[in-house]
């Protein structure tokens, strides 16, 4: 029982990918990221220039070293001069999920 209790608290607080689509993640990214990020999270250079920001490949280490709660928290509320994306906890979910196949 205390074995079920700490896999519950476990997944409420720490989970996130736990059951995440990443197929799904990747409509969202699609939809929602795209633009800015390019087709593999590389970057879309002309944005960059235009907004004066260095964009980091989303696949890079300091991205991917960042936990998953980080990565949806920046992905829904935005970091600097990006603009959060409206999504569900679930798609929110989903796309950190995609955001993981990214990693170089």
């Amino acid at each position: 029982m205390r074995l079920l209790i700490g896999l519950v608290s476990f997944g409420l607080c720490c989970g996130g990918a736990f059951g995440a689509d990443a197929g799904a993640g990747r409509a969202a990214y699609d939809r929602s990221c795209k633009r800015c990020h390019g087709v593999d999270g590389a970057a879309n250079g002309a944005v960059a220039k235009m907004l004066k920001v260095e964009m980091r490949h989303l696949g890079s280490k300091e991205v991917q070293a960042k936990p998953d709660g980080q990565l949806r928290k920046e992905s829904v509320e935005g970091v600097g001069k990006m603009k959060g994306a409206a999504l569900a906890e679930a798609e929110a979910a989903n796309l950190v999920a995609f955001l993981r196949t990214l990693k170089e």
